[in-house]
């Protein structure tokens, strides 16, 4: 299979063809068809399975339509490191260079002034660590009472690093009327508590990560004589 069946635009395919893709992975051919249709989503995947794009994609066509107001974010994408974010905002940057979607990335070491400029303008596409994002919404920068789609990506290492108290108070402040995906390496109890309590009939995508060995196991091949294959297989 390839893009052109998933239902993304002219503009996108062509984006994604000069990033030099062609075919799918199966997080993106399950992931963007659902998210295009308006689907809540928990996908279960691990990084290195294209889980970015396949969330990124769809969220640019969804934008597509309407137009960002001052300090109230269209959608809001929460990663638990500075490191993620800046990946998935330079995804935004990448499929998103035939868009005239404004974006703005909340993360720690940037000043809070340059950051409080670009949300008092407005921006489509909103991406932030948790703490930052609290910190800027108790500044009044920000209102969530505007976003249409919210992203919670690498939800495992949120709960890893003590984030999901301040996650739940941050979709505690978003409308009923949105769409949420929700994205894991996997789904453990605490997880499944946030997505009964925030996701609305989500589909279910969970993809086996790509088959390997584990570090600690060598392997070698010996050449043996029929004699000697019992005492080999011993060792």
């Amino acid at each position: 299979m390839s893009f052109e069946y998933l239902g993304l635009s002219d503009e996108l395919l062509t984006a994604v063809r000069d990033a030099g893709y062609d075919t799918p992975t199966p997080i993106q051919r399950q992931a963007i068809p659902a998210i295009l249709q308006g689907r809540d989503v928990i996908g279960i995947a691990q990084t290195g399975t294209g889980k970015t794009a396949s969330f990124t994609l769809p969220m640019i066509d969804i934008l597509s339509q309407g137009r960002a107001k001052a300090r109230m974010p269209r959608t809001l994408i929460l990663e638990p490191t500075r490191e993620l974010a800046a990946q998935v905002a330079e995804s935004f940057e990448k499929y998103g260079k035939h868009s005239k979607l404004s974006m703005a990335l909340l993360i720690g070491g940037v000043s809070f002034g340059d950051q409080e400029s670009k949300l008092e303008r407005g921006v489509d596409v909103l991406i932030a660590t948790p703490g930052r994002l609290m910190d800027h919404a108790t500044r009044g920068n920000v209102m969530l009472n505007g976003v249409q789609v919210l992203v919670v990506d690498e939800c495992d290492r949120m709960l890893d690093m003590g984030f999901i108290p301040d996650v739940e108070n941050i979709c505690q402040k978003i409308p009923q009327a949105h769409q949420t995906l929700f994205f894991s390496a996997t789904l453990s109890k605490e997880i499944k508590r946030l997505t009964d309590k925030f996701l609305n009939d989500p589909k279910l995508i969970e993809v086996a990560p790509p088959a390997s060995t584990a570090a600690t196991v060598s392997q070698s091949i010996a050449i043996v004589g029929a004699r000697e294959k019992s005492k080999a297989c011993g060792n």
